[in-house]
């Protein structure tokens, strides 16, 4: 049972030690310089009585007696020891302000990309390489594409990027800096009076071109209306030169049978009769008297009245 006890308390004694006392022990080597861990996209630097002993660029586990000799034990308490952050980093100068050969003000918007590729010449040969890098950029905008064309400053922006990366790329590296992509996002006139006048002719321009396409349509319905009215008049007055001819052809084939000519003809004048707005009085045919009261306009003698008889 003792056994037993004395066997729990020693894995207790050992599992609480390597809890506690594992991390105790590596702090105090790193405290001491006996190790260190790069992570990724970093580097460390070490600075000893003002020189350089060491720069650790890639990333792992490392012995530093190994990398730096016995200097590593006193690096942190007699040096320095600079962390540098190498990963890809990106900034944006806004409405930087160049002129076009045009003279026209213009403000062009520089995106950049840099990452530290030496961190010894970062660190020693310029107090502020990111301020510095910003600036170069800012003045490479300013001599490279001043006094360009209107025309090129809108739409080549490609070769105005390359040309400020050839520039500001040898002055980059020795501040330790590799710059990546220079893209020239947005050109754009820095005088608001300039540009509301470019507006005015743009929407002046619209308006005309508006106006023109306008008239071309009623151009084109006007001369689309002519062309049917004159076939219109054409087929029509065909019509009526050729009506007299069908008019014609009719009434030959119709007097070619007597009987039938005289029915339609007198069809025709009934229905004229008819049509007309003449007065029509019917007389009977054994009073040769009265057509004539009748046809001279006197009033007809009116008829005998019977007298009844009496009853």
């Amino acid at each position: 049972m003792n056994e037993f006890m004395l066997l729990l308390g020693g894995i207790a004694a050992g599992f609480f030690g390597g809890l506690i006392g594992v991390p105790l022990l590596m702090a105090l080597m790193r405290t001491i310089g006996f190790y260190t861990i790069v992570n990724e996209g970093t580097a460390h630097v070490y600075v000893l009585f003002g020189n350089v002993i060491g720069v650790l660029r890639e990333p792992g586990f490392y012995v530093l007696p190994l990398q730096l000799g016995p200097a590593a034990f006193l690096t942190n308490w007699l040096g320095q020891r600079h962390v540098i952050d190498t990963r890809l980093d990106q900034r944006y100068l806004r409405s930087q302000p160049v002129n076009s050969e045009e003279g026209a003000p213009m403000g062009i918007g520089v995106w950049y990309e840099m990452r530290i590729s030496d961190p010894v010449a970062y660190l020693f040969k310029n107090a502020d390489p990111q301020g510095s890098l910003a600036a170069n950029v800012s003045n490479a905008v300013v001599r490279s594409l001043s006094n360009q064309p209107l025309s090129d400053m809108l739409e080549n922006r490609h070769t105005m990027s390359r040309a400020v990366r050839d520039e500001v790329s040898p002055t980059s590296r020795e501040w330790g800096y590799e710059l990546g992509s220079v893209y020239i996002r947005k050109v754009h006139f820095r005088d608001h009076e300039m540009i509301r006048q470019i507006e005015a002719k743009v929407v002046n321009r619209l308006r005309q071109v508006t106006s023109a396409i306008k008239q071309d349509g009623a151009n084109q319905v006007s001369i689309i209306t002519s062309t049917a009215e004159r076939q219109a008049a054409i087929e029509f007055a065909r019509a009526q030169a050729i009506r007299p001819q069908i008019v014609g052809d009719a009434l030959n084939q119709i007097s070619a049978d007597a009987d039938v000519a005289d029915a339609l003809f007198a069809i025709l004048e009934y229905q004229r009769l008819l049509e007309g707005r003449a007065r029509l009085t019917l007389m009977p045919g054994d009073s040769p008297m009265l057509t004539r009261l009748i046809a001279s306009g006197e009033p007809a003698p009116a008829p005998p009245r019977q007298r009844e008889g009496r009853q």
